[in-house]
């Protein structure tokens, strides 16, 4: 009798309605293959084993996966093994994986699957992601991860952070340890953590495909202490964010032995903190520059060419890049172009490099263009070169603009070309908003006045000069630096605010270049 109800039991469980109806539509998943538009998993077996049904039934009726865009596998980790069924099982495995291509050495202390189907289904969801077999090579271990258990909702989840499903294959191959992560223990703390160093929404994806390592730092190491470290320096807390999307490196950067030594060595070469911080906010990947192999060698190589050690600061903040260029190749490449072609010494050259350094980097085709118009007007090589000395800018200007100057200034105003020569900077001046406006004011008051004297201001000094009884003396002309502003003789600095520090000055050279 006892054994005839323990025969009825398993009938009375499927004679209930509810449950039978639960049964049959598992029945129904399981008989059905799996599609999926961007990942699809396997087809099912073409016939069922009754005892793997029942598994099967068991293994689906958790609760539903929360990233349903991904299929859940076919197939199980099969059966509970003795230790004997194991050993036989993973000869089987790895002499399978060989047959692929597959070395199995790394995966010796790995529990494995207890069946090849297992395993083929993990190979063959790897391959759907767009990995090769030589990229499994590079990290076998990520044949541990089941397929269930780890891909499906690591991949919906970086997904859902703003990863692209075109991109995963490329993202796991970059970083295949994120299959081993945890998404609420691992991944989404680090998510978190840069969505409160204001990193965008919409940006997380981006940040974590330049360097997905991020998802393997701990929150209290390496990430908090940089952070905090350019906090102190200067950098607003709400800047930290952009540098972060724009160089996420910088995150794994220790400040001890990387971006502390960084920014004690610039600020030695007489570069405000102030100013620093603000180099950093727009370029931040000037943090990833060696200091022992780049940057110092760059400092000592613009010293050797005759830039003056007081210039350094100057240099630096016009043109930031200076310090992670093959700099003694192009300085050398340049000086001895600017020797043969434009006939100016090392010690001109020099100074052509602290007002513009953007010129080691310019092409020598480009430099040609202006310099050949200058002197395809009659303008002799020597009084050429002298221009270029006195106002390196002319070399990266547009020819079409230096002709409609140079139309104006011969036959509107009439000069001789002498003051050109003088006044090089002419050039660099807007023909419609300066020069045009300033010499009809000029000539409506009957003034007659150096190109200097007539541009060289803001448009408040210049209309104090219009109403004064006379015109102030020159005696030496204003040296020009990119970017800034024109220091006239004893210091004075012409601009629209009179009362600006050294620091914001140097700051407004920096950021005229952006």
């Amino acid at each position: 009798m006892t054994s005839l109800l323990r025969r009825r039991k398993p009938i009375n469980i499927f004679s209930s309605s509810v449950i039978s109806h639960q049964f049959y539509h598992k029945l129904n998943i399981i008989s059905q293959p799996i599609h999926s538009h961007h990942y699809p998993c396997y087809e099912q077996p073409k016939s069922l084993n009754p005892c793997r049904v029942l598994l099967f039934y068991a293994s689906f009726s958790t609760q539903p996966s929360k990233f349903p865009e991904y299929e859940m596998p076919s197939v199980t980790w099969g059966v509970v093994q003795g230790r004997k069924e194991k050993l036989v099982s993973r000869v089987i495995i790895c002499d399978y994986l060989k047959g692929l291509g597959i070395i199995p050495d790394e995966l010796e202390s790995l529990e494995l699957p207890s069946t090849v189907e297992v395993m083929r289904e993990r190979v063959e969801f790897l391959q759907k992601l767009g990995l090769t077999i030589d990229d499994i090579n590079e990290y076998p271990l990520m044949l541990g991860c089941s397929v269930r258990k780890n891909m499906v909702p690591v991949l919906g989840y970086l997904e859902k952070i703003g990863i692209l499903r075109s991109k995963m294959g490329e993202f796991v191959k970059n970083y295949p340890q994120v299959l081993h992560a945890s998404v609420i223990v691992e991944l989404a703390p680090v998510v978190k953590l840069l969505r409160g160093l204001d990193v965008e929404k919409q940006d997380i994806g981006y940040v974590l495909q330049k360097y997905p390592e991020l998802l393997g730092f701990k929150l209290e190491g390496t990430m908090s202490t940089s952070v905090a470290y350019l906090v102190s320096i200067g950098l607003g807390p709400r800047d930290i964010g952009p540098m972060i999307t724009q160089y996420p490196y910088l995150l794994g950067m220790r400040v001890g032995t990387m971006i502390k030594p960084l920014v004690e060595y610039l600020v030695s070469l007489g570069l405000p903190k102030k100013i620093l911080a603000r180099m950093l906010e727009k370029r931040a990947y000037l943090l990833g520059y060696d200091l022992e192999e780049t940057v110092k060698p760059n400092v000592d190589c613009l010293i050797s060419f005759g830039i003056r050690r007081e210039s350094l600061p100057s240099i630096i903040s016009q043109y930031p890049q200076i310090l992670g260029l093959p700099l003694k190749a192009k300085l050398s490449s340049q000086q001895y172009f600017f020797s043969l072609k434009l006939k100016i010494d090392p010690e001109g050259f020099g100074r052509v490099i602290e007002k513009m350094p953007q010129i080691v980097s310019l092409h020598q085709h480009v430099i040609m263009k202006p310099v050949d118009f200058l002197i395809g007007r009659a303008m002799p090589s020597g009084d050429v070169a002298n221009m270029v000395v006195k106002c390196p800018q002319l070399v990266a200007l547009r020819v079409e603009l230096m002709k409609n100057s140079f139309y104006f200034f011969k036959t509107e105003m009439g000069r001789p070309l002498k003051e050109l020569v003088e006044f090089p900077e002419y050039f660099t001046y807007s023909l419609e908003s300066r020069i045009k406006p300033r010499y009809q004011r000029l000539q409506s008051k009957g003034i007659r006045s150096s190109l200097n004297w007539m541009l060289n201001c803001s448009d408040r000094r210049f209309e104090e000069r219009l109403q004064g009884h006379y015109i102030e003396a020159e005696t030496i002309g204003p040296s020009f630096c990119m970017g800034g502003k024109l220091e006239l003789p004893g210091g004075e600095i012409v601009s629209d605010d009179e009362e600006e520090s050294d620091d914001e000055v140097l700051y407004r050279r920096t950021v005229s270049l952006q």
